[in-house]
């Protein structure tokens, strides 16, 4: 394909995002199967100018009102100013890929012109943008975020705002992390060591991760460091009962597996069964052999009546804004609406309220978002301790020290993974244990 077709089909992509309610990466996975023709190169460049809008639309759009002259901030016109600030193409480099030749972008008119004219030499940020601009995330968020992180918001959005590299997880039930990194190197992969997570390994370039033998082996998962730590601190033992409460196409689900060693029983809960159903190759590949999936109608299905203080630990990943992923899914934030935040905290308490009956005395539940905001988090822990008096925190750098086994970055008893700090996706862990019943002594006669 030549640049300028490829930059057409991120055009034609973006709008495709634009009007749709799927996640960008399914929709250009779906893309790339319908053009076969479309080769590695061709995918890399498409997927580049596709992510350099949509990490940076807010500052796209703020210059395309500065200076657009009354066009509009569409996809045409947001891929030509990326061109010109994210990318470093010059107005030579447009005129060539923007003719109007068969498959590329019709040529410019007056004002698209002057446009570029006027973007070229410009920073892509500047300090006198307001800080939801600056950070690229929707303006109704400010508040939220600057409750979150103050005087560090902007380092923070600054760090989601990046490519992320690609975490793998060992699977212990096949092998450990130097076998992994030995596997890899063998097929010329470079992997580096997880800083936190004692099972990752990182890797900087793109690879061909299917058609790999560690992968195929199932020796290799694809899971990001924070999400490692967050199956880690679960705490999950050898013939324990565990639930993944909400386990989706299974990634914790499988790191539990490989912490029991595959002894005892973990059942993965989940109110989609098609997403339960995509983890069953998964499943197979890494060798779990203790997982029974167990779709739901709901998170108040029936089968958790029936289940009632049954298991040692239950791990809730709850449904969320999904705000630490943003690196990975930069998409996601502008599908957020202002409601979501409330809808989603009161869906979170009536999935806590539902999944800690499954708890037995003794055991844990361990809520997880990939969240960063109080209302999803602290708030939502506060919440349910105020409600559920036979629950207590259980100090996270107390179960660090027992799961990960080095010092902790938690600086309270919960944990917040963000990635400005710690490198990850961001993450919350917290660990909620529920008491044992009180002995009752027997009365001497």
């Amino acid at each position: 394909m030549t640049p300028g077709a490829q930059v057409a089909a991120a055009i034609q992509l973006l709008d495709e995002i634009e009007r749709g309610r799927a996640p960008a990466d399914d929709i250009v996975a779906n893309y790339f199967r319908r053009h076969r023709f479309a080769g590695s190169s061709d995918r890399g460049a498409i997927s580049g100018h596709i992510y350099a809008v949509l990490r940076h639309r807010a500052a796209l759009d703020w210059w395309i009102a500065r200076e657009g002259q009354g066009l509009a901030a569409d996809a045409r016109h947001r891929m030509l100013a990326a061109l010109v600030l994210a990318e470093n193409w010059t107005p030579r480099d447009i005129d060539e890929a923007w003719d109007g030749d068969r498959f590329r972008p019709a040529p410019l008119a007056l004002q698209e012109r002057e446009l570029v004219d006027a973007l070229v030499g410009e920073a892509l940020e500047r300090p006198s943008m307001p800080a939801a601009v600056r950070g690229n995330f929707p303006d109704w968020l400010h508040p939220y975020l600057e409750r979150a992180f103050g005087g560090r918001l902007h380092e923070e959005m600054a760090a989601l705002n990046t490519e992320a590299a690609l975490d793998l997880r060992v699977n212990r039930l096949k092998g450990d992390r130097e076998a992994a990194r030995v596997a890899l190197k063998i097929e010329d992969i470079k992997a580096a060591p997880t800083p936190w997570s004692p099972l990752g390994l990182r890797v900087r370039e793109r690879i061909p991760l299917a058609t790999l033998n560690a992968f195929r082996e199932g020796l290799l998962e694809v899971q990001d460091e924070g999400s490692q730590l967050a199956a880690l601190l679960a705490d999950a033992r050898p013939g324990m009962r565990v639930v993944d409460f909400c386990a989706g196409a299974g990634g914790k689900t499988l790191a539990l597996a490989a912490q029991m060693q595959n002894r005892g029983h973990l059942v993965a809960c989940d109110i989609s069964a098609t997403r339960l159903e995509r983890a069953t190759q998964r499943l197979r590949r890494a060798g779990a052999s203790i997982v029974q999936r167990q779709p739901l109608s709901s998170h108040r299905d029936k089968w958790v009546k029936r289940h009632v203080g049954s298991f040692d630990r239950v791990l809730v990943d709850a449904p969320c804004t999904g705000i630490g992923t943003w690196r990975r899914n930069p998409d996601a934030k502008w599908r957020l609406k202002p409601e979501d935040v409330t809808e989603l905290a009161a869906l979170q308490a009536d999935i806590l309220a539902s999944a800690q009956r499954l708890v037995k005395p003794g055991g844990r539940l361990i809520y997880v978002t990939c969240s960063l905001l109080a209302e999803e988090n602290e708030l939502q822990v506060e919440r349910f301790l105020g409600e559920h008096a036979d629950f207590k925190l259980v100090p996270i750098a107390r179960v660090w020290a027992e799961t990960v086994g080095t010092a902790s970055p938690a600086e309270g008893g919960m944990l917040r993974l963000t990635t400005a700090r710690h490198h990850t996706d961001g993450f919350f862990v917290a660990i909620l244990e529920r008491a044992r019943p009180p002995k009752v002594e027997k009365k001497q006669t």
